[in-house]
């Protein structure tokens, strides 16, 4: 029998696909006949695995998250735990900066999501926070790395020095664009330090005696 001239279709390339073109084209101009014509197959095909575009965009956003490192929670103390998740979830996400506003929407069905709540909070549970703490942690620092995936501050600056004049603070805006990595990076730090010890302050009046 001679063999097929294309791959044959398979969940996991539909998914790798898809994800290579929200990554290149980005979310909004996704759609299943784009991603029909990149496989090579005519639309029914992909229903073949996937019944909705959704349960399309749920599998790569699964993957993405499945990138990101859980296992320092039970391993490391919680503030170090909270930190290389957090840089780990970060890393993850600028890799894939289009899906971001996808993911934003929460965990929905998506195994990989969930179990990396689960971990996260079941963590920070363990180490000592209320159940309820541990939930508004869990959803802070979801606020905080999705935030900082979905723009850019620096970027957000023209590169024109005139447009400044006027303003006498912004004397050197329009090179932040010039820096934006830099920027965003520091700016990330510093929130994550501040969020941090913050939660260092407030752990000493709620966790359980014997977890401090």
């Amino acid at each position: 029998m001679p063999r097929p001239s294309k791959a044959l279709l398979s969940r996991e390339r539909i998914v790798a696909t898809a994800a290579l073109l929200i990554d290149t084209e980005g979310l909004t101009a996704f759609s299943t006949r784009r991603l029909a014509t990149e496989l090579g197959v005519r639309g029914p095909s992909l229903y073949n695995h996937f019944a909705t575009k959704d349960e399309i965009l749920d599998a790569v956003a699964d993957t993405i998250i499945a990138e990101v490192d859980v296992s320092f929670f039970g391993t490391h103390e919680w503030r170090e735990a909270l930190r290389l998740w957090a840089l780990s979830y970060r890393r993850a996400l600028l890799a894939h900066p289009n899906i971001v506003p996808y993911l934003a929407q929460g965990p929905g069905r998506r195994p990989a999501s969930l179990r990396m709540a689960d971990a996260v909070y079941g963590g920070l549970v363990d180490a000592g926070w209320p159940p309820a703490k541990a939930t508004h942690i869990g959803a802070l620092m979801r606020y905080l790395v999705t935030g900082s995936t979905l723009g850019s501050f620096a970027k957000g600056f023209i590169e024109d020095p005139a447009l400044y004049d006027g303003h006498p603070h912004l004397g050197q805006a329009h090179r932040l664009a010039e820096h934006q990595r830099s920027v965003d990076d520091g700016a990330f730090a510093l929130g994550l330090d501040a969020l941090i010890d913050g939660l260092s302050h407030a752990y000493g009046n709620v966790a359980r005696p014997m977890d401090r």
